[in-house]
This record gives structure tokens, sequence and C-alpha cells, in this order.
């Protein structure tokens, strides 16, 4: 959801948007918390405890809660709140899963508010998108994934860069396909914040992976590349143009890459997960330890 969130932080000047983790939601309460707010949370399973203890504590202040989640029936998926059940497959249209609905819902909040000019461009990219992912996951496998893969078995470790609403998927692919989903040791660094500090282990040997965004946040990926091709002999591009972005609407490209960079990074995760003989759904720690 960090990309609805970006989009109506930009370009909301009535009200702000917030993003919180669902456990810091509750440790962190926002004191405006009440009869005004929006309060958008999604849980896959729909039974993460804490998310639905979030959602609960927002309604009970007066919010309005829109739920998504993936299971008809799931804690999440209650009667007090609206609740969307999205299905889940490579061949589901973006405008019924959760990333394409909460932007819809965040260009519709805009411009019930007060008015967004680019409502319609972000219909149409949303849209679009259904036509680039299918080439894109065969030409981003045939292109990368092989090399993904075998600069894992090579590099324990790697560094995850990206930028605007992109660096949301820096962070995904991070936390979710390689820490979570293959047990790949990882960090994700924002890709202008690279230059404060993080770019001073930059060296020979030390394999980066830069999602490149086709927006105007490209030029902080631009940068990265520059200082990355002087100072490593070991990093991957994931260029968002070279995968057909630039067939979306120029104005929302921001908010859409996420998407493309998704789907990629699943495509890849499941690279290194087939040289690894590493299936995505071992789980040593999640849902079998108490913590």
């Amino acid at each position: 959801m960090l990309p609805a969130h970006a989009l109506t932080q930009r370009e909301g000047t009535t009200f702000s948007s917030d993003a919180y983790t669902a456990r810091e939601f509750d440790i962190m309460r926002p004191k405006r918390l009440g009869e005004r707010p929006v309060v958008v949370a999604c849980s896959h399973s729909g039974n993460a405890p804490e998310v639905i203890r979030s959602c609960k504590i927002a309604h009970e202040a007066g919010a309005a809660v829109i739920t998504f989640t993936n299971q008809d029936g799931s804690g999440i998926d209650l009667d007090l709140w609206t609740s969307w059940a999205y299905p889940w497959s490579d061949d589901v249209s973006q405008l019924k899963v959760s990333a394409g609905i909460t932007l819809l819902l965040a260009g519709e909040l805009l411009d019930q508010q007060e008015g967004y000019s680019d409502l319609n461009e972000l219909y149409e990219g949303v849209a679009v998108m259904d036509q680039i992912l299918p080439a894109a996951r065969i030409e981003v496998n045939e292109e990368l994934g092989e090399r993904f893969a075998a600069l894992c078995q090579e590099h324990p470790f790697l560094y995850i860069l990206g930028s605007g609403p992109n660096f949301s998927q820096a962070y995904g692919f991070a936390i979710c396909s390689l820490q979570e989903m293959q047990w790949h040791d990882c960090a994700y660094i924002h890709s202008a914040e690279y230059f404060h500090g993080p770019f001073e282990c930059t060296e020979p040997g030390v394999f980066y992976f830069l999602q490149m965004g086709s927006s105007e946040c490209r030029a902080m990926d631009e940068r990265a590349l520059v200082f990355l091709k002087t100072h490593t002999n070991t990093f991957m591009v994931l260029d968002a143009i070279e995968y057909g972005m630039d067939r979306v609407p120029e104005g929302v490209r921001a908010y859409l890459d996420p998407i493309l960079f998704y789907a990629m990074n699943v495509e890849l995760r499941d690279a290194r997960g087939k040289v690894f003989d590493h299936d995505p759904s071992m789980r040593r720690c999640m849902g079998i330890e108490k913590h």
C-alpha cells in the first residue's frame, strides 16, 4: 500500500497520509485518530493478529475502516467495516488486486476531496499494467533470472536499491522475497540515501541490485548507477523502461512502477529458489514459532 500512501502524500493539499506497520499503529497511535480519518489495512492471510487489532482500534475510535485480504471470512473480513477479498494469481487483473485497488482508492479519495487531474490516467495506467506484465515476466526470466540466481550463489549477501514509491519494492524484495522466502541475507537502501553513508561499503565483489524506475524518481537511481559502475564489478540493474513502463502515462508512472517491480522480483526470487532447491513456501519461523 506504500505507493497509494505516496500518491496521497504528494498530491493531497487538504489532507495528509501516514503509513504504519500494524503493531506500530497500535503503539504509536496517532492522536488525531477519530471520526474523520480513513484507515486502510491489508493482511493477505486476513489473520495477522496485529492487523485485526489495529482495525478494531481505528473502528472503535470512529474512523472509516477499509480492509483488503485474499481470504473470504478471515479475521479481518468483518461486517464492522468495508472489506475486499481479492483473488491472487498471475493472470488476475491489477484492477482486482490490492496494489491496483489501493491506488485507485487513493486517487478517488483525492478527486472527491479536492480534485485529482490525473485520475483518468491512473485508471488507464493500472489497466495497461495487465498488458505489460505477461511479456515482462518472460523477458526478465530470460534476461536476468539465471544471472541473478548465479550471483546469489556467489554472494551470500546483497544490497537492494530503489527510490520514490519504488522503495517499497526494494523493501519488499528484501524482507519478503529474499529474507522470508529464501533465507538470503540482504539489506535495502534508498537510492538517494545511498550517498549519505552506505556507498562507503561499495567495492569490487559486493553485490548490488538496482531497481531503476521510469518516473522522475529515476534521476536518483541513475546517480547511484553512475557510482556503482566505477566502484564495484558486481551489480545488476532492473530497468522499468526496458520492461514496458514507457507505455504508462508519464504522470502516474511513479505509482505504477512498483507493480512491475513486484512482479519482476517474484520471478527473480523463484529463479533463485530453483537453483537453491528452496521453494518460496518453505518456512522455519513464520507460523511455526511463537513471537
